[in-house]
């Protein structure tokens, strides 16, 4: 008699819905407990989101930067500004179809696979039993020889500087915006304050991006994040390093940041972008015995495993690495384990993330941080985008191509690329440290002349002269 796995998933994000493909397709018996829509907040108010919005803005930046130089005309030649505008009501009202669209895909997806889909939320009573409270009432119990937790998390409000979806705003409350915030304060300077900040800027608001470090992406390569940096003054942002906001409150039609060191600063708006706190609280984690960090995280290992057998944790309420990309491979890694099959523990050293700011920036594998602390050997190679020639013909003036490689041997370890889309020119810098090819290798490959990722191969070059 044939033995079937029962598998519970919390969360439909990428961790639970990833998981749950797998796990039917392994031929489990899968029950997938959903609260908000499936995709999770990467589909619903995150990734998908923002990533709609900033395409919007790449367009407003390409053609404000580039049309003069590369020899359009609009109208009777007069200056950019102004030329070109933006309905932000229309803009928002796609990007939130655009969201429910690929969330409803993803759950045809699951339920295609044999999944069951549950709408409600999920507490854990015991490592093998869930309780669902179901969104349009009542309760249920689920046996389950497997439990995988995947249940996100959210933005974190400070106590006195709490979102009132009005002028006061979360990343997952400006969306709702009809119309343009004409002084934009973004609180927070790392990924999510960026690309928000930037993609603001280039749709037509003065935007002021406050941030408690010294330079803006802190947690990124230091020349990626100047490149960065200088963009953004050059195009009329204000930055103010250095400055940690302390309390925002509505004043009359506009709003009011103070600092730490007692300076006040004013807008029509303030966007919120200071971390997220993982949705594990009231889930019965801790008196089932799992783990938590101090932070609230769920405590896991390189195959998803909790302290509790039985119990698998992945995503956001992890804390291992905040990507989607990095919350789909634990959850199937978390089912690959569970089942018995073949799996390799998670790799963060091969995971290429990107900040879609404009320009982006993409990284994988090694960092300059790492060599610098003497965590790995490696030399080094930077490249300035604007010499290679499609560069200079798209009026490309800012970014860079960096390789990493081990001396000696010449295997690649990681790179960086600021760029246009440099979240596909990244591409091969991670197939080369996924596979430990060498820059001897890359710089043999042929490469399109003329493109970007010719100066891929370029750099390669270079390494390979000087190892």
């Amino acid at each position: 008699m044939e033995i079937v796995t029962r598998i519970v998933i919390i969360g439909g994000g990428p961790g639970g819905y990833e998981a749950a493909l797998v796990a039917a397709q392994l031929g489990a018996e899968v029950t997938v407990i959903d609260r908000d829509g499936f995709g999770g907040s990467c589909v619903m108010t995150d990734c998908v989101p923002s990533k709609t919005l900033i395409a919007t803005a790449e367009v407003m930046t390409a053609f404000a930067a580039g049309h003069e130089e590369l020899g359009i005309k609009v109208g009777d030649g007069t200056p950019p500004d102004g030329v070109v505008g933006v309905d932000l009501g229309v803009v928002n009202r796609r990007v939130k179809r655009l969201a429910l669209a690929q969330s409803e895909d993803i759950a045809q997806s699951v339920r295609r696979a044999g999944a069951r889909v549950v709408h409600g939320t999920g507490r854990l009573e015991g490592p093998g039993r869930v309780v669902v409270a179901h969104k349009d009432g009542g309760l249920e119990t689920l046996e389950a020889d497997t439990v995988l937790i995947a249940t996100g998390a959210h933005p974190r409000e400070l106590p006195d500087a709490a979102p009132d979806g009005e002028r006061i705003l979360s990343w997952t409350q400006v969306y709702d915006l009809e119309e343009l915030p004409e002084e934009l304060i973004v609180v927070g300077s790392g990924v999510t304050g960026a690309e928000f900040a930037g993609a603001y800027q280039a749709l037509g608001s003065r935007v002021t991006l406050v941030s408690s470090r010294d330079r803006v992406l802190p947690g990124e390569d230091p020349d990626a994040a100047a490149v960065l940096e200088d963009v953004f003054r050059r195009r009329g942002m204000t930055v103010m390093s250095r400055s940690r906001a302390s309390s925002v409150k509505r004043v009359g039609d506009g709003v009011e940041v103070t600092l730490a060191d007692g300076r006040v600063v004013r807008g029509s708006h303030c966007l919120m972008a200071v971390g997220s706190i993982p949705n594990t609280a009231g889930m019965g984690l801790e008196e089932a015995g799992v783990k938590l960090s101090e932070s609230g995280h769920v405590e896991v290992d390189k195959v998803s495993r909790t302290s509790v057998p039985g119990v698998y944790a992945a995503g956001d309420c992890t804390g291992v690495l905040m990507l989607a990309s990095v919350a789909a491979m634990q959850g199937r890694i978390a089912v690959y384990h569970a089942l018995g099959e073949a799996v390799t523990p998670l790799r963060l050293k091969t995971v290429a993330s990107n900040v879609f700011t404009d320009p982006e920036i993409a990284t994988v594998g090694a960092s300059q941080a790492d060599i610098e602390a003497g965590r790995i050997e490696a030399r080094a190679v930077k490249l300035p985008l604007p010499r290679n020639p499609r560069a200079k013909m798209q009026g490309i003036k800012d970014g860079f191509i960096k390789l990493y490689c081990r001396p000696g041997t010449g295997i690649v370890v990681g790179g960086v690329v600021v760029a246009p889309k440099a979240s596909e020119l990244i591409h091969p810098v991670s197939l080369a440290v996924d596979n430990g090819l060498t820059v001897t290798q890359i710089a043999h490959s042929f490469t399109v002349y003329p493109s970007l990722s010719g100066s891929l191969a370029e750099a390669a070059r270079q390494l390979q002269i000087t190892t």
